[in-house]
């Protein structure tokens, strides 16, 4: 293709991605260094018959001029980062000094909001991650060794995960678990605790939440790879099959590697998603014990006083988190280009 086709052909995706892409995530940035006005205040005194008493009210004319002069607000730069809410350098730093141990150090760091936040979202995204490839590839696997008239079933009720909207999904959950749910009841059935409550404990909390990362997540990987599984050369297999490889060593040496390109692509998809994971969280009504990076964007935008330089600092941290968690695979799949190429 010529590069001057090959410009007009890519012209329409490129103004897309600076429209749509480049240009919020530098409204963003910049919004991330500058935080409101302060109200100006000026010093008045109220006269009575017994005298005259000094008072402070803010000054509404001066504030408003000030905000239409400077709309980003007050440059701040790195201020924000570094405050509690966010990066806690100051207290980091003085746990650090202070800390006799490991576990206090950490302990100091799990009462900060964006650690906190920061270890739930780290935790649901490398444990929800690796279980959703695996189950979604069992699943492709054993549909597609199904007989022909049970496929469409099977796959249609595989799909029913990923067709129900993420947070009618975790509603629905939410009320089973409830106690008096049928999982919740169940639980306590086997439990022999009728006091036991999954909402009422963080770690069975998050194990919930997990659980359905992985429920709703795994359809998107079945899909991907059962796709791939149609793809796998028959010819190979069947020279296997001779050789007298079994079902587990067909899978293990011929169909992974096979799949590998398509395990990549799912992981970066996924990597993605779950390190973002926020729906779940509202439908659980779970941010007593489970808050990630884009709840705590959720909640500086929310109520009448919205803090957007919290949130877009936050939002920039997510960014740059999500770039250094996909450096690896992407590191590895450009080296498997150049490898091939």
């Amino acid at each position: 293709m010529k590069h001057r086709t090959f410009f007009w052909f890519f012209l329409p995706t490129a103004l897309a991605m600076l429209i749509f892409i480049a240009a919020p995530i530098v409204s963003v940035v910049l919004q991330s260094l500058f935080v409101p006005h302060e109200a100006v205040l000026i010093e008045t005194e109220n006269c009575g018959p017994f005298g005259c008493t000094p008072s402070t009210v803010i000054d509404q004319e001066a504030t408003d001029k000030l905000r239409q002069e400077q709309p980003l607000g007050r440059f701040a730069g790195l201020e924000v980062y570094r405050d509690r809410g966010h990066l806690a350098v100051t207290e980091v730093r003085t746990a650090w000094a202070e800390s006799e141990s490991w576990g206090d150090f950490f302990s100091v760091l799990g009462n900060l909001p964006f650690y906190r936040s920061m270890a739930f979202t780290l935790t649901y995204t490398f444990t929800v991650t690796p279980l959703l490839i695996m189950l979604g590839f069992a699943i492709a696997v054993a549909v597609n060794s199904l007989n022909k008239h049970l496929k469409g079933v099977v796959i249609f009720f595989s799909l029913l995960p990923m067709i129900v909207n993420p947070l009618v999904g975790s509603l629905v959950l939410f009320w089973m678990i409830d106690s008096r749910g049928v999982l919740g009841s169940l639980i306590q059935y086997l439990a022999d605790d009728p006091n036991l409550s999954l909402k009422a404990s963080t770690g069975l909390m998050w194990i919930s939440l997990i659980i359905y990362g992985v429920w709703h997540s795994a359809p998107f990987a079945f899909v991907v790879f059962y796709a791939g599984l149609q793809t796998v050369p028959m010819d190979t297999l069947e020279s296997a099959q001779v050789d007298g490889a079994t079902r587990w060593q067909q899978i293990r040496y011929v169909v992974i590697p096979h799949l590998m390109p398509l395990v990549t692509f799912v992981a970066l998809i996924q990597l993605m998603d779950n390190f973002r994971v926020f729906e779940p969280i509202i439908g659980f009504n779970a941010s007593a014990h489970a808050q990630s990076l884009s709840w705590i964007i959720f909640n500086d935008l929310g109520g009448e006083t919205r803090q957007l330089s919290a949130a877009a600092t936050t939002s920039v941290l997510t960014i740059i988190g999500v770039a250094i968690l996909l450096s690896p695979v992407l590191v590895r799949t450009w080296r498997d280009f150049k490898e091939k190429a």
